[in-house]
């Protein structure tokens, strides 16, 4: 015999609970029981209920190999249910949230809830140090599952809330309950559906827009980034080939440059030429810190009020560095979003020219229903 917790503990409504899942209703844990004061027809949960109404009770909590002797001489009142964890964390649970972990496994177990002084405490409240009114005492022991039953009973307590157990009706059956967690599990599985779609825009994305979706680039006062812009544009770029990709990506960073300020600038149309010839970048586009520099240094490019680049300026760097990646459709997205950040309110006069430019980009796209299997 293992002894798991012995204590007081504080009780609330006169209700004490054993838990490896989320709380139940009362109703629900005496559902179809002949025994109160222990309810067991929740899976995973124990509703166990004292003679206190608030305060501290002393409960010992045991764990034995068998059965162990009922004693029936010391304890006023015994029940029995079964039991069996739903997970390997279960806790001997307060009213008010104090949690007691209980180290039992996930089989099947016998629980016989002792109660002694249930009458005496009856809507009672104690205080810690203050005389013991009523005790209680929990015994688990690896069994099939069982009918509950009565083993004893002696308190006015006990028989009420043995009859109350009697007066509910009986819960659901396993496939009931089965189908119940099934259309649970659909529900939850369409709603997750539902917001990604309206997420992309009010269609799914495809597997390579999900791989992506992580990756995008953001701007500052453009949360939802390309797709809060022209999410059918997302779309149909999506549904375009990697050629067609990259063509876009470099022609969206020269339609950034060119909207900051930046085309003219010896070292940008030098970076731009590479990027159409495929090269890697020069100096100082080739590092982060030199193009920082020459940003900064260059009297050429533009500048906001308070002397330094402005966003236009750093959205067509990033189009630059994106038109680059090496996913084409990651740099075809990022690109063509920091495109429309350097044209800000205009962006939508250069999504026509997108679709002008690209002719692949102006078909729509057919939404994927959520319903599908």
């Amino acid at each position: 015999m293992r002894t798991l917790f012995s204590g007081e503990v504080h009780v609330g409504y006169g209700q004490l609970y054993v838990c490896s899942d989320e709380s139940h209703y009362l109703e629900n844990s005496f559902a179809g029981q002949r025994t109160g004061l222990c309810g067991g027809a929740v899976p995973g949960h124990l509703f166990l209920l004292t003679g206190m109404h608030t305060g501290c009770v002393p409960i010992t909590v045991e764990l034995h190999e068998t059965e162990p002797s009922v004693d029936a001489d010391v304890w006023e009142d015994i029940v029995e249910v079964s039991f069996r964890p739903v997970s390997d964390e279960v806790v001997l649970a307060e009213w008010g949230g104090g949690l007691y972990p209980l180290p039992l496994s996930e089989i099947s177990y016998r629980v016989r809830y002792y109660c002694q002084g249930m009458d005496e405490a009856h809507n009672a409240v104690r205080d810690v140090g203050e005389p013991v009114v009523d005790e209680y005492l929990l015994r688990f022991w690896p069994s099939p599952p069982a009918p509950d039953c009565v083993v004893k009973e002696t308190s006015q307590a006990a028989a009420y809330w043995h009859e109350f157990a009697r007066e509910q009706p009986p819960g659901p059956t396993p496939e009931e309950q089965a189908e119940a967690e099934r259309q649970a599990r659909e529900g939850k599985e369409h709603a997750e559906l539902q917001q990604e779609m309206d997420a992309w825009g009010g269609r799914l994305p495809s597997d390579r827009l999900r791989d992506v979706r992580d990756k995008l680039r953001r701007f500052k006062g453009y949360p939802k980034g390309l797709v809060g812009l022209d999410a059918a544009r997302v779309h149909a770029i999506d549904a375009t080939g990697p050629d067609d990709q990259r063509a876009l990506a470099r022609w969206a960073a020269h339609r950034a440059c060119a909207a900051a300020g930046l085309s003219e600038i010896n070292w940008v149309a030098r970076g731009l030429a590479e990027l159409d010839r495929g090269e890697p970048f020069s100096p100082p586009l080739d590092d982060s810190r030199r193009l920082r520099d020459a940003a900064l240094s260059d009297a050429r490019v533009p500048r906001s009020h308070d002397g330094t680049p402005g966003l236009p300026q750093a959205a067509a760097f990033a189009a630059l560095f994106d038109a680059a990646a090496p996913d084409p459709l990651k740099a075809a997205l990022d690109a063509l979003l920091a495109a429309a950040v350097t044209h800000d309110t205009d962006c939508f006069h250069l999504f026509a020219e997108v679709r002008r430019t690209f002719p692949a980009t102006a078909i729509e796209v057919k939404a994927e229903r959520i319903d599908r299997q």
